[in-house]
């Protein structure tokens, strides 16, 4: 099933009866999928806001456009497999400082931890040129549901 067939948070019977989604302009949609993935940056400031700033990007504009939609569930889903990630690493390079090896993690978990942000840029700047991003399993385990 495409990403067009999916309603990502949009009820079956409101987009049979017609009330479905009222459609949005192209780059206004693209600005919102970029502010959807950029909000990862957020987490920087506030260590777990980014996620949320995602989410209400998706229920507010659910109704109003799929592919904001879709590119904010993405996002939401893909930064909080990160902070999980990461939150774990960190936990280990930590409980591991205590046999000293720990240490040598250290700049091992500090270049992991910038893989997520740099690549929420990358799919910002996608979005805003090709209108369209798919984060490698995050959009197909989206699509599942």
């Amino acid at each position: 099933m495409e990403a067009k067939d999916h309603n990502y948070g949009v009820a079956e019977d409101e987009v049979a009866q017609g009330q479905g989604p009222v459609t949005m302009g192209t780059q206004e949609e693209r600005t919102l999928s970029v502010l959807a993935h950029l909000s990862m940056f957020l987490n920087i400031v506030t260590g777990f806001l980014g996620p949320v700033a995602a989410l209400v990007i998706w229920l507010v504009y659910r109704d109003r456009s799929r592919n904001v939609a879709f590119q904010a569930l993405q996002s939401m889903w893909y930064q909080v497999a990160w902070l999980v990630i990461l939150a774990s690493g960190w936990a280990v390079t930590g409980l591991l400082m205590f046999v000293l090896i720990g240490f040598l993690l250290v700049p091992v978990m500090a270049l992991i931890t910038l893989v997520p942000f740099v690549h929420s840029a990358y799919a910002a700047y996608r979005v805003s040129k090709d209108g369209e991003y798919r984060y490698p399993l995050i959009a197909d385990m989206i699509e599942a549901r």
